[in-house]
């Protein structure tokens, strides 16, 4: 079973995206063509660039062995962090989480999504997302009242 996170559009249009949580391994093969399909144009052309350059250092006197080992470290950096990637796009256009979803697949988690929003009541199988919390300042760090030994001093000495 899947956890779908479930992403709600800005207010006035009702639609929902579920992003399945876990490895992509379209997004480790291909990370510049799954970012472009997703619309995340910013991040492709860096996933490209990146890889390009990456490529390049194969060229390089020293660098042979290490390039296609750090192109390969960038897909799977792409293919762990799709999820949290595409969650920040959408964040970034307005939508907002709306919860978590265990399914087994997208149809699955669409149909426990509209059923939990329209019941007063969740069960456990969904979980809401807590609302986000205000900022609040910091209060200022507390002056040791006495000398200090080494890094660390001790509350409370003269």
């Amino acid at each position: 079973m899947a956890s779908f996170v479930v992403m709600e559009a800005p207010e006035g249009r009702d639609e929902a995206v579920y992003v399945r949580d876990g490895f992509h391994v379209l997004a480790f093969l291909l990370p510049p063509i799954w970012l472009a399909w997703h619309r995340l144009w910013i991040e492709a052309l860096l996933a490209f660039a990146v890889m390009a350059v990456l490529g390049s250092l194969g060229g390089v006197s020293g660098f042979g062995d290490a390039a296609p080992l750090l192109s390969l470290l960038v897909s799977l950096y792409v293919g762990l962090e799709a999820p949290a990637i595409r969650i920040a796009a959408l964040r970034r256009r307005g939508w907002h989480e709306w919860g978590v979803v265990d399914a087994y697949n997208r149809d699955d988690a669409e149909t426990k999504h509209l059923f939990a929003e329209g019941s007063d009541t969740v069960d456990d199988r969904v979980e809401r997302a807590p609302p986000m919390p205000s900022a609040e300042p910091l209060s200022p760090r507390p002056v040791p009242a006495g000398p200090a030994l080494g890094l660390f001093s001790y509350p409370g000495a003269r």
